[in-house]
C-alpha cells in the first residue's frame, strides 16, 4: 500500500521561504514520476510542479516558475518542494502525488496516489 505524508507547511511572511517534504512508503521511488499540487477552498486542485522518475526533468506552473524548485531523493524515498519569494496567493493546502510511470505530468487525473496535504499560509 502506497502511503505519502507531507510535512514542512506553516505560516510565513510574504517574501519568505518554506521547504516541503513528502515521505513515501510502500513503494520504491525511482520508478515513478511525482508532483506537487495545491488547493484553496472552493477551487480545484491545481498543478504546481512535477518531476520525472529519475529527477532529470522538472516542470512548473507558470505562476511558480523561478520561485519554486522540485527535487527528489530516491535513496531516501523523499520528494521536496523548495518555495522561495512566497506570496499571499501561494496560500493553500499543498499535496504531493505519485504517478505510476516514468514520465512527468501536470494533469491531476494522471496521478494515482495522494498525500493528506500540508497547509501553507503566507501573510502579507
Amino acid at each position: 500500500q502506497v502511503h505519502l505524508v507531507e510535512s514542512g507547511g506553516g505560516l510565513v511572511q510574504a517574501g519568505g521561504s518554506l521547504r516541503l517534504a513528502c515521505a513515501a512508503s510502500g513503494v520504491t521511488l525511482g520508478r515513478d514520476a511525482m508532483g506537487w499540487f495545491r488547493q484553496t477552498p472552493g477551487k480545484e486542485r491545481e498543478f504546481v510542479a512535477t518531476i520525472t522518475y529519475s529527477g532529470d526533468a522538472t516542470y512548473y506552473a507558470e505562476n511558480v516558475q523561478g520561485r519554486f524548485t522540485i527535487s527528489r531523493d530516491n535513496a531516501k524515498n523523499l520528494l521536496f518542494l523548495q518555495m522561495n519569494s512566497l506570496r499571499p496567493e501561494d496560500t493553500a493546502v499543498y499535496y504531493c502525488a505519485l504517478k505510476i510511470g516514468m514520465t512527468a505530468s501536470a494533469e491531476r487525473l494522471d496521478y494515482d496516489y495522494w498525500g493528506q496535504g500540508t497547509q501553507v499560509t503566507v501573510s502579507s
